[in-house]
């Protein structure tokens, strides 16, 4: 690890300062990203932001029942508030995912937005990387590429995005809160986060020195209908091969409104509005939801080791919808196909 000075700015318009000053600065949170970043050598900061003292760790209802959720909130506070539980459970279940209890304590609902996408070679300083050093290639292509993207990947970077949160809120078009040098604005949250391109180095749209201070989400909607189904190599502490949010708004057997996003299969969390737009009308059958994933699915591309995810994600994304059709959404302790039900 690399020698760094350390501020801790106790007002968000010092903290905002501190961090236009300094480029290569780099906000600590949680901590859970940024440090392990550190210790690899990926993550080189001249100056380590600590924006702990800032006053954004409360969750707070709106008046038209949305929520808004401080950037400094920790992951395990936003998964069990009641009110999110009840209005927003498809959050809720999507963190419950994640991770495990131990990061979910430390790990912030900013930091989960900002956090990098994951590659091994990212993480090997000794390898080409596009997204560490710009123009000295992708390892990943023609590597070793089994977690990498099926879907919005550029010759210059085939990494995913690995929150499970940022796959819910997708799904849910939140909204971010951003302040910065030029003052306070909102991103839609499918504006967020960007596809690879020619600039794989920059994971999401935030300008020099703004600072995310929250997260807005409405509340209440499909919290009947929903569904979060995350598949991986392990049934705990593993990021996602394939997950799929699926939110449905029903009128009876007929759909009136449905979002789906996908994890771990691009470097943003990946939806189709125009895909879900279809759906409205549309009786809740398998046979619906087998075309839909098709659709969603129609621009996929494997890279050799990682071609399963294509048919799996098809099986996930139905799955999900059928859950959620149902209304009974998986269950994130138990971590298995129930009776009845088949993948």
């Amino acid at each position: 690890m690399r020698q760094f000075s350390y501020l801790r700015p106790t007002g968000i318009s010092d903290a905002v300062a501190a961090l236009a000053a300094e480029p290569t600065a780099q906000l600590l949170a949680g901590g859970t990203n940024l440090v392990d970043l550190m210790k690899y050598d990926v993550a080189q900061p001249s100056a380590v932001i600590d924006i702990n003292g800032l006053p954004l760790k409360e969750i707070e209802t709106l008046e038209d029942g949305a929520y808004r959720i401080g950037a400094l909130t920790t992951n395990s506070q936003v998964a069990y508030d009641a009110g999110i539980a009840r209005d927003v459970p498809l959050l809720s279940s999507a963190i419950l995912a994640g991770a495990s209890p131990q990061l979910r304590n430390a790990a912030t609902s900013g930091g989960n937005l900002s956090q990098r996408t994951r590659c091994y070679y990212f993480y090997d300083p000794s390898t080409p990387c596009n997204k560490r050093e710009p123009g000295s290639g992708c390892s990943a292509i023609g590597g070793v590429n089994r977690i990498h993207a099926i879907l919005g990947a550029s010759d210059a970077c085939i990494a995913t995005h690995p929150s499970d949160m940022c796959v819910a809120l997708a799904a849910l078009n939140a909204t971010v809160e951003v302040t910065g040098p030029t003052g306070a604005r909102t991103i839609p949250f499918l504006d967020f986060h960007r596809l690879p391109g020619d600039h794989p180095e920059r994971d999401n749209t935030l300008q020099t020195g703004e600072i995310v201070t929250g997260i807005r989400v409405e509340g209440g909607r499909f919290a009947a209908h929903h569904s979060y189904l995350k598949l991986r190599d392990r049934l705990s502490y593993a990021f996602a091969l394939v997950s799929v949010a699926a939110a449905l708004d029903l009128d009876g057997d007929t759909i009136l409104d449905a979002r789906v996003a996908l994890g771990g299969v691009a470097h943003k969390p990946w939806r189709d509005p125009l895909a879900e737009a279809e759906l409205s009308g549309q009786p809740a059958t398998r046979d619906t939801f087998e075309a839909f994933a098709s659709r969603l699915l129609s621009g996929a591309k494997g890279q050799g080791h990682n071609d399963f995810k294509i048919p799996m994600a098809k099986k996930a994304i139905v799955r999900a919808l059928m859950q959620a059709a149902s209304g009974r959404p998986q269950v994130q302790s138990e971590k298995r196909v129930r009776e009845g039900e088949s993948l």
